[in-house]
């Protein structure tokens, strides 16, 4: 075969190769797009929450997981997931979305601190219907059921946390933990008020706010992300929107303090991007100033060094009515320090074989008797 027909078959074979290629890309852009918009629906579908985190499990286990994680520790990882399919009927890594979500309350009468609601919501393909069954059979008696709305809740009491509560008045939001399947395969676990206000929520009832998830997804390759408005908590929590009994009208209506941040990754690194408002470019710059003169010493105290390396890779700095805050790290510094982490502690030979070291005995002094003349 001469240089000429070499050239044709190599040119027919890419022909035919590109196709193929660019219809993959593309099938794995749709798939990517069909994803985030059905978490886009899930989280707007979610109650009203001062702070939410978002997690995209499919996109930690399959990209970042490999890049961190020796193959090893994936496969038995995997094989962990294996077995929990066995034994609960669904398998973790078919889980599309993770998200947290925190709603502070206005005071009680009492004018007493209330601590906040928590939910954690789960979707993917899962039976949510059937784990909650599951759940209902491993509880038995421990556990009660109370129909809210069209949904029926499956509450159980924690006795060490209510034990717990009775001294501690900050815990008596989590004494009761339940569950609800907020559709097919839509999960919540949360506090009991934070469920049944989930409820409401998927029925189109007081819903978060378009704003907030519009910041929590501003990037769609996350692989987590959080926003929140810890102003907003702040009013409510102690009071300066009034009581759960008595309503008062805000005299500030701004969004200082409102916070987003997210992990990403690319080929070589993890990328940490986040930003927070400060209302105005002066304030921007007084915030910055202090927070830069706070975080190096408070770096330099860290005995860690690999976590040093880390916390130094942040850049911070102020951009109009923001401070945003950005890093990037080798994919390889994140896996030395989760390697250092989860790698076993060295323990001392002697204690691991049940013998003790013989103790060393102290010389023992001799007296010097001076003899007389």
């Amino acid at each position: 075969m001469n240089v000429a027909q070499l050239k044709f078959c190599a040119v027919v074979a890419i022909a035919l190769c590109l196709p193929t290629t660019v219809l993959a890309q593309s099938q794995k852009q749709s798939a990517h797009a069909s994803s985030l918009q059905s978490a886009a629906a899930t989280l707007a579908a979610l109650p009203e929450a001062d702070t939410i985190i978002y997690a995209s499990p499919q996109k930690i286990l399959n990209d970042a997981a490999p890049k961190v994680m020796s193959q090893a520790d994936v496969a038995k990882m995997r094989a962990g997931f294996a077995d929990i399919k066995k034994d609960l009927g669904f398998d973790p890594a078919t889980i599309d979305l993770l998200a947290i979500a925190v709603r502070f309350q206005k005071p009680t009468t009492d004018l007493s601190f209330v601590p906040p609601d928590v939910l954690l919501v789960l979707s993917g393909d899962l039976s949510a219907d059937s784990l909650i069954t599951l759940a209902g059979v491993y509880l038995q008696d421990r556990s009660r059921t109370e129909t809210y709305g069209s949904k029926t809740l499956t509450l159980m009491k924690i006795d060490p946390i209510a034990e717990a509560a009775q001294k501690n008045p900050l815990l008596k939001s989590f004494v009761e933990i339940g569950v609800v399947a907020l559709n097919s395969n839509t999960l919540a676990v949360g506090t009991t008020d934070y469920l049944k206000a989930a409820v409401d929520a998927a029925d189109g009832k007081a819903r978060i706010s378009s704003a907030t998830i519009n910041s929590l997804l501003r990037d769609p390759n996350a692989l987590v992300s959080a926003a929140g408005s810890p102003l907003t908590a702040f009013a409510k929590s102690f009071g300066l929107l009034g009581t759960q009994t008595t309503a008062r009208e805000a005299k500030c209506d701004s969004r200082f303090g409102d916070f987003y941040g997210a992990i990403t990754m690319d080929a070589s690194n993890f990328n940490l991007r986040g930003a927070m408002n400060t209302d105005n470019p002066d304030t921007a710059k007084i915030i910055n100033g202090l927070l830069s003169s706070l975080l190096q010493p408070a770096i330099d105290s860290i005995p860690d060094k690999q976590a040093q390396t880390v916390l130094k890779a942040i850049r911070m700095l102020p951009r109009e009515n923001e401070i945003v805050w950005e890093a990037d790290v080798p994919h390889q510094t994140v896996a030395t320090l989760i390697q250092e982490q989860i790698a076993p502690k060295k323990t001392d030979t002697a204690s691991v074989s049940g013998t003790s070291a013989p103790a060393k005995t102290k010389p023992k002094t001799r007296r010097r008797v001076r003899r007389s003349k």
